[in-house]
């Protein structure tokens, strides 16, 4: 039976990204320094959150630590493949001014909502094993839904996408965490894909983050306030890990 403590918290989970998206939104002027956070946000995650967990996963259960780390180069390249076919240019496009490709936003905003689902997923299951594991899976995720939620603006923003069009996958972003939540009720994962799926997810952060994001906060407002943004984002994530 699903615990209405998991989907009290997966509710906390879409206002948490709705907001750090606004606030993106808002403060869309100062976009270089929020995604110099936020890059340091997605790196921190995969090292003191992503890869901390996969450790502890292989030691616990007995499983191969190479399959984790063949899954984070495939995550890093697919998606990095997958990008660079879309926006790759015809013969003479050189010629035309620097311009961003709407849809790579879209399908980075697309598979970071497939992360945020995964997250409910995480809270559905932890509440199955006990309170105390779901309550604590919990906390982790509605704190980085923030800036997830200030992700997802910025990646479409930057593509040149549509202050409309942005909220419009804000909205989406942030139910799937509650639509997570609400798949525990037909089915578990085991824990040898669990492991696939961090390190294959973790390759996917290091790639937006250190050679999507970061890049572009440095494109045209390049400072040290931005540098220094990007290492309290990771002091930031490594601070509410040890916390959670």
């Amino acid at each position: 039976m699903l615990s209405l403590s998991a989907f009290i918290f997966a509710i906390a989970a879409f206002f948490s990204t709705a907001l750090g998206g606004l606030f993106s939104i808002k403060y869309k002027d100062k976009m270089n320094l929020i995604m110099g956070f936020s890059a340091g946000v997605l790196i921190g995650v995969v090292a003191f959150d992503i890869f901390p967990e996969i450790i502890e996963q292989v030691k616990s259960n007995g499983l191969n630590s190479l399959g984790p780390m063949i899954a984070l180069v495939l995550g890093f390249f697919i998606f990095h493949i997958f990008e660079k076919a879309i926006v790759i240019h015809h013969s003479h496009e050189d010629q035309y001014a620097d311009h961003k490709h709407p849809y790579v936003g879209v399908l980075s905003v697309i598979a970071l909502a497939g992360h945020s689902f995964l997250d409910g997923v995480g809270i559905g299951l932890g509440f199955q094993i006990n309170s105390t594991v779901g309550i604590l899976i919990a906390i982790a995720v509605i704190v980085h839904s923030f800036t997830d939620g200030m992700n997802n603006v910025a990646l479409m923003l930057i593509n040149k996408n549509t202050i409309k069009k942005a909220k419009r996958f804000l909205l989406l972003h942030s139910t799937a965490p509650i639509l997570g939540v609400l798949s525990t009720l037909f089915f578990t994962i085991p824990y040898r894909f669990l492991v696939l799926y961090l390190g294959f997810f973790a390759g996917f952060l290091l790639y937006i983050g250190a050679s999507d994001i970061l890049p572009e906060a440095h494109s045209k407002h390049s400072s040290y306030k931005t540098i220094a943004l990007t290492i309290l984002g990771v002091i930031f994530v490594f601070v509410i890990s040890r916390l959670a």
